[in-house]
């Protein structure tokens, strides 16, 4: 037992000082994109704070963490500063790319890589926020007020993913009112984008940074789209999107109708079902029914999931390229790995606090998703390298009566206890009587804050009385 802990110790060193390394390699790639080198400092302090220990990370926090006396300095990186924020994500794009194709070298494990498409939003209340809106969040699961991004995760399969492409959702109404727009710091000349759309830019900065994936994979928002539908097909682009029950095929017989009605008509008998897994998950094997319905085109099929409890069905639009393997074990394993954008989007808020920015105007939304970008990379692509290194679990059972082991093992280093040794080795003292004079200046700043509403009040009771 003695033995086991003393390797255990001896690995998370080794984890803490390989996250330090990726993080400084990180930084010194992203060097390029800062006019100042304070700047530049200031944004390394930043991703340092995004992977401490503080349970919200905004401006006041954030300068705390860091040792600022104010958040000056953080508002100003993330609204006035100059540095290229597109040529950051580029950075980050390259960093965990080629961070996670290097573990899968490592461990000589080929497998899928997906790319994998979602978005994701924060609640944020009032109507001064670029991008608010009352939509439906994902994150809420109802209609309510807040922001979305859409998100391209680079999934390696059994080897790690990390997010490397955003871009914000700006509703119509704000970028044709000029008093919003600029109120909201939109950049001059921005047109509207729906999010099939702002995916396909979020691909075309991936391919021109010569990132290729085996198979794309999107939910209903993203195979809806006719547009990134056939963006993918003319960059040969291997795709498996979900599609709505009501999608329209074509059937090789000539007729046409929608994905409900193929199922019923195609695939009513059990014979047409197989039972496979979609991958492994915390648990074990997700184990679906899955039917393979060919369209007119022989480059295009409708892979259909079936829950083996509940019944519920969800329909997946297939595209494969000519001279591109056309299987359905494939087709199931790439629609089993669009989940994992789902666990980075958790990651990057629980531990990075994606969804935590108190920031309004659109420059600096976007900076604080790089940042947080950049934090998440470094801890994937450090937990990728360290998979073979630190995974001691016990074989896993082959009856449902078997007995436990003695010793269950441990299993792998994860994404976020990377970033818990990450913050310990990045940790530093601070000054004396640092919380002191933070917590008299939130008191001080929160006062005048109090008296500036209330004379607004008082303006407008005057006003409603006269």
């Amino acid at each position: 037992m003695r033995t086991t802990r003393s390797k255990a110790a001896a690995a998370a060193r080794v984890a803490g000082r390989r996250a330090v390394r990726a993080r400084a390699e990180l930084l010194e790639a992203l060097r390029s994109c800062f006019v100042r080198t304070q700047t530049w400092q200031h944004a390394g302090r930043y991703m340092s704070a995004l992977v401490s220990q503080m349970p919200k990370r905004n401006g006041w926090t954030i300068a705390e963490q860091v040792g600022d006396v104010t958040p000056d300095r953080t508002q100003r990186l993330l609204n006035r500063a100059v540095w290229d924020t597109t040529a950051a994500m580029g950075q980050v794009r390259r960093f965990a790319a080629a961070g996670l194709d290097a573990a899968a070298s490592r461990r000589r494990r080929r497998g899928l890589v997906v790319g994998a498409l979602d978005e994701t939003g924060q609640a944020k209340q009032g109507v001064a926020t670029c991008g608010v809106k009352r939509q439906y969040m994902g994150c809420a699961g109802r209609v309510a007020n807040g922001i979305n991004t859409v998100h391209l995760s680079y999934v390696r399969e059994k080897v790690g993913h990390a997010l490397i492409g955003a871009r914000q959702w700006i509703p119509a109404e704000h970028i044709t009112d000029p008093q919003a727009s600029t109120g909201m710091g939109l950049p001059p000349g921005l047109e509207f984008r729906t999010k099939g759309q702002l995916a396909i830019d979020i691909c075309a900065d991936a391919y021109a940074d010569g990132l290729a994936f085996d198979v794309a994979c999107g939910d209903e928002v993203y195979g809806n789209c006719t547009q990134l539908r056939e963006f993918f097909e003319t960059h040969g682009q291997a795709y498996v999107l979900r599609v709505a029950s009501t999608f329209m095929i074509n059937l090789p017989s000539g007729d046409r109708m929608t994905c409900a009605q193929a199922v019923s008509l195609l695939a009513a008998g059990t014979h047409r079902w197989e039972v496979r897994s979609a991958g492994t998950g915390s648990k074990g094997q997700r184990w679906y029914a899955w039917a393979w319905i060919a369209t007119a085109s022989p480059r295009h099929h409708l892979l259909v999931r079936r829950h083996l409890r509940s019944g519920e069905l969800a329909f997946h639009y297939c595209h494969v390229p000519e001279g591109q393997t056309l299987t359905k074990t494939r087709l199931i394993r790439a629609a089993g790995l669009r989940w994992p954008v789902e666990e980075d989007f958790e990651f990057s808020k629980d531990h990075f606090g994606l969804d935590q920015c108190q920031a309004r105007l659109y420059t600096a939304i976007a900076r604080h998703t790089v940042l947080v970008m950049a934090a998440l990379a470094v801890c994937a692509v450090t937990a990728a390298h360290l998979t073979d290194r630190t995974d001691t679990q016990a074989p896993p059972p082959h009856t449902p009566d078997q007995q436990p082991p003695p010793e269950p093992g441990m299993i792998p280093l994860t994404v976020p206890e990377v970033k818990r040794l990450l913050a310990n080795a990045l940790h530093h003292p601070r000054p004396p009587h640092h919380d002191t004079h933070w917590l008299n200046w939130r008191r001080r700043h929160q006062a005048r804050a109090r008296w500036f509403h209330q004379r607004t009040r008082l303006n407008r009771d005057y006003a409603l009385v006269s």
